[in-house]
């Protein structure tokens, strides 16, 4: 069941960025008077489609056949991408049997540079505003939540907070120089803020002000770990608890805090999950709480590790919520799109100058699958906070100047600009080719490390 909702998060977070960029492409071309040929979801061999000429049409088209000014709408066997296949236009497609013929009114490279720069620009543009519409929304919706608490409830053993020296009851006053009020305040410093820098973290200790280093390499990636910190007031509660199984005959309901396994305390879930996977078919010591009763019971995991419950964790320590409204809303998005924006350029500029490791940093489908079903479980905000954050990347990734990206065909219409002749279509070409070689590498190097690194 995991795995389907896995795949279907999956479809659904890729096949609306994918739609969004493409559109932008496709509307774009159409304001220009381009004709767009083809306008697919997914890559490969066409599975179906719809056009004015052949209706509702299954697997292939007629390559012969000339739809005029009308398009193609289709999904492609390979849910990685999408295009749209625009008139005379040297892409992805391949399709260069227009270059000997003589150039038409309705095609690309008949156009303005500032029309086609346009064009080219139009995918990238889409996906900004999709995240600002997001972040937009989130904010008028949900405000900001903050824990207001930046002492540590619990540090996980073998962690890097763990190695870093950090203990319980330790109070983070500030993260390379910068004060923290609220915990939302520790992540944003270590994972965003901060992003290829060594953390400096200054906290208190029995009314003794301290401070550790952190190395950045020692940090994990966010979406596989943590650092190993856990706000104080935090516990460890049942969801779900289903019939027949261990915990169910124990006695454990929904809504009960679990408070420790074999006399360990116990904070949040994956402590949980960590210690009854450690004793299959083993008797488990579990303490609990449901409303002002304490209760007890020993639980016998499977062999598999399991007892058959839904775990998550909560905060019951002070909260500050703010609202906006619709205008300080809008101001929050566009804030939040722009920084996270800068976060990613500065992001790619540690990779290409080698300051990030690009197999611990970079996540192919798998890693996109799973962080997608991950915050789809977490709520619908969370969800689309991750469809936001992952349009900024898909934008930003884009426009970097590399051939087959949107970047490599805006660059090369850069240089007709300056030089005020087009680039040799031969050359254009090859450069395309070579793209498309070197992104199917990526693309095959990303899904190699998501599954083996």
């Amino acid at each position: 069941m995991e795995f389907l909702s896995t795949v279907f998060y999956f479809i659904i977070t890729i096949g609306v960025l994918v739609f969004i960029h493409e559109f932008g492409h496709f509307i774009a071309a159409k304001s220009c008077g381009m004709r767009a040929e083809i306008f697919a979801i997914g890559m490969g061999y066409r599975l179906f489609g719809y056009n004015r000429v052949n209706g509702f049409t299954f697997l292939k088209l007629d390559e012969t056949l000339d739809l005029g000014d009308h398009t193609d709408y289709r999904l492609a066997a390979f849910p990685i991408g999408g295009y749209v296949k625009i008139a005379g236009m040297i892409d992805e497609s391949m399709d260069t049997e227009f270059v000997n013929s003589t150039p038409q009114p309705w095609e690309f490279r008949s156009k303005p540079v500032w029309q086609r720069m346009i064009v080219i620009c139009a995918g990238v543009i889409m996906n900004v505003l999709l995240a600002a519409a997001v972040f937009w929304s989130i904010s008028f919706v949900q405000g900001d939540r903050l824990m207001q608490t930046t002492a540590i409830g619990y540090v996980v053993p073998d962690s890097p907070a763990d190695h870093a020296g950090l203990k319980t009851g330790d109070t983070i006053l500030s993260v390379n120089g910068k004060p923290i009020d609220h915990w939302e305040a520790i992540l944003q410093s270590m994972y965003l803020d901060n992003i290829g820098k060594d953390l400096v973290i200054d906290f208190e200790r029995a009314q003794q002000r301290s401070s550790v280093v952190v190395a950045r390499a020692s940090l994990p990636d966010i979406q596989n770990a943590a650092f190993g910190i856990i706000p104080s007031q935090t516990e460890a509660i049942i969801s779900e608890v289903m019939k027949n199984k261990p915990a169910d005959k124990a006695g454990l309901k929904p809504g009960d805090v679990i408070l420790s396994l074999n006399a360990v305390r116990v904070f949040n879930e994956q402590q949980v999950i960590k210690i009854i996977k450690a004793n299959p078919s083993t008797a488990v010591a579990m303490l609990w709480k449901r409303g002002t009763d304490t209760l007890s019971a020993a639980v016998i995991p499977s062999k598999d590790g399991l007892i058959g419950i839904g775990i998550g964790s909560r905060y019951n320590g002070p909260v500050l919520t703010i609202r906006y409204g619709l205008a300080g809303s809008f101001a929050k998005g566009m804030n939040e799109t722009g920084r996270i924006v800068v976060l990613h350029v500065q992001f790619f500029w540690q990779l290409i100058t080698g300051k990030q490791s690009f197999s611990k940093s970079v996540g192919g489908p798998v890693k996109i699958a799973q962080m997608a079903n991950r915050t789809a479980d977490a709520g619908i905000m969370s969800f689309l906070g991750f469809m936001g954050l992952l349009s900024v990347s898909l934008a930003v990734l884009n426009i970097l100047p590399l051939p087959a990206l949107d970047g490599g065909h805006f660059f090369l219409l850069a240089i007709e600009g300056i030089f005020r002749r087009p680039v040799p279509q031969k050359v254009q070409m090859v450069i395309q080719q070579i793209g498309v070689v070197l992104l199917m590498a990526l693309m095959a190097f990303v899904l190699f490390n998501d599954i083996f690194g």
